[in-house]
């Protein structure tokens, strides 16, 4: 009878043990919908989905090209854009590699050629790969990588499904008007300042700040022009169809690529979920067996990870640049890992340097003997740098690296130079004032530590959100009522009008009473004295 109970006993306890292990889920369909043809974007993206799709929900997405970032039950719907799209698209960006940029000729280029990638995203929508979802699947969730975009959420509508939006960067004016996310203007910097955490804004800044912000904001007018045409053209025909204007007050939640400890610091509403670095994974994956060698066999010297990002090939880079770059990391005495896409033609041959068409960089940052990452200051290398402790020397070229840039050498996690008028002696310089001064490491290393201490890691913070929103059916509790406010009633303007008249008319008001009191008392005394004369003449004559 005794071996029995415990028989029993023991299977309970394994059983319960299991349940534990196992993540309760309802299986929900969940629709990602990221075709802004940016790899980079693409890896923040998929990294979300990749997390819910670990967690049992059955996640389709539609991307314009093969991901990096995938698992082995995520239905991914390929659409690539036409060849002759996607050359122009590269000499764009190569153009843009070969002058001086900053977020203004960035944005500029954006009604020039690069509108393109605007475009591409609407025929996204009219391709029959991605109609046929309409008549053919039902969807809990529709999440939409953000990128001049909003006019994609009238696919939310057509699957009458909740939207979530994912970017991937730290929140801006863009997303925070979408939830209703308070700008406030005087003390929270827009994302290309590069301040300290909990710094002031000067006077000066704060008029930037202003300018920048009210810049931006003209951006999002003319895209919303745009988007207005691109949503009548997509969905017109409905029947009872929610306006664009609608849909864009109907977002659940936005997924940014930000975390408060890289600042800055500032009031966020529930809608807006932060999972800076859930591209970084928890454990890093074996690397591949060249690349493993390589950096195994680097000496106490360590090694260094040479990237500019996908969007911007090496053959983009001008020759002479490149010449300057090979003989300053083919004389050191660290193994350089260098992202070269032409293998063929490379800027030349060293034994410390190992060229690789593609390389995982999140892996490759995690390995203890790196020791500097030169990069062009994009978002996803900063943060993963930032994640494993790696010094930067950067080297931006267009959107939002410049102020990634300054931050970097605001915080002291590295240098910065223009790529465009690179010289041999300033490379060489800054690289070895990287590597040999201790500061730059320790600094990223402590701000590692901030980073990655959270109650909830980036991929459980975006997990249980996601689930959230699907278990709530949007969760239209959390909206913020800033969302439905005009310019007018969201900074009290008719509230302080209001007031503004109620004083000045009770300022008339006892204006005019004071001025009656006082006519009256003085009447009386001019009166009084008048008699007294009067009195005084009658005396005088008798």
């Amino acid at each position: 009878m005794l071996p029995t109970k415990v028989s029993l006993l023991v299977t309970f306890v394994v059983i319960a043990s299991l349940s534990l292990q196992i993540t309760p889920t309802n299986g929900a369909n969940i629709l990602g919908i990221f075709t802004s043809h940016s790899p980079s974007h693409l890896i923040v993206h998929m990294s979300v989905v990749k997390v819910l799709a670990e967690r049992g929900h059955n996640v389709t997405v539609v991307v314009t090209q093969k991901p990096k970032v995938n698992h082995k039950d995520i239905n991914v719907i390929v659409i690539p854009p036409l060849p002759e799209h996607e050359e122009i698209l590269n000499r764009e960006v190569s153009g843009m590699a070969m002058k001086k940029n900053n977020i203004f000729t960035t944005v500029s280029n954006m009604f020039g050629s690069l509108r393109l990638l605007i475009d591409m995203q609407k025929e996204t929508l009219q391709d029959p790969r991605f109609t046929a979802l309409y008549d053919n699947s039902k969807f809990d969730l529709v999440i939409v990588g953000f990128f001049f975009n909003i006019f994609q959420l009238g696919a939310a509508a057509k699957f009458k499904a909740p939207v979530a939006i994912s970017w991937s960067g730290p929140s801006m004016i863009m997303t925070d008007t979408l939830i209703g996310n308070p700008l406030e203007m005087s003390y929270v910097p827009n994302m290309n300042m590069a301040l300290n955490v909990g710094e002031k804004m000067s006077f000066l800044r704060r008029i930037q700040n202003i300018m920048m912000n009210g810049f931006f904001d003209l951006i999002m007018k003319i895209m919303d022009f745009r988007s207005e045409g691109f949503y009548k053209e997509l969905f017109g025909q409905e029947e009872n169809f929610p306006t664009l204007k609608e849909m864009k007050k109907n977002v659940s939640i936005i997924l940014v690529n930000g975390h408060f400890s890289e600042g800055p610091i500032r009031p966020n509403v529930p809608a807006l979920v932060e999972v800076g670095g859930i591209q970084v994974k928890d454990k890093p994956d074996p690397l591949p067996k060249d690349i493993a060698d390589f950096l195994d066999g680097a000496n106490e010297n360590g090694a260094i990870l040479f990237s500019l990002g996908s969007n911007l090939k090496g053959s983009s880079i001008n020759p002479a640049t490149a010449t300057y770059i090979y003989n300053v990391l083919s004389k050191l005495p660290q193994k350089v890992i260098w992202k070269w896409e032409d293998l063929e033609n490379t800027p030349g041959n060293s034994p410390n340097i190992l060229y690789k068409k593609w390389m995982p960089q999140d892996d490759i940052l995690a390995h203890p003997n790196l020791r500097l990452f030169i990069t062009h200051a994009g978002k996803g290398g900063v943060t993963e740098a930032q994640y494993h402790g790696v010094p930067m020397l950067a080297l931006p070229v267009f959107a939002d690296q410049h102020g990634n840039a300054e931050k970097v050498v605001k915080l002291g996690y590295g240098k910065q130079l223009e790529l465009i008028s690179l010289t041999e002696e300033a490379l060489r310089e800054n690289v070895l004032e990287v590597l040999n001064n201790p500061s730059y490491r320790k600094n990223v290393k402590e701000f590692s530590q901030l980073y990655r201490d959270r109650p909830l890691s980036a991929r459980e913070n975006a997990a249980f959100w996601i689930e959230y929103v699907v278990r709530h059916h949007g969760a239209a509790h959390m909206q913020s009522p800033l969302v439905h406010m005009n310019f007018i009633e969201s900074n009290n303007l008719d509230v302080y009008a209001v007031l503004i008249g109620v004083f000045y008319v009770l300022y008339r008001i006892f204006s005019l009473i004071f001025c009656i009191v006082c006519k009256k008392i003085f009447k009386k005394s001019c009166g009084t004295g008048a008699s007294k004369d009067k009195s005084k003449k009658k005396v005088k004559k008798q």
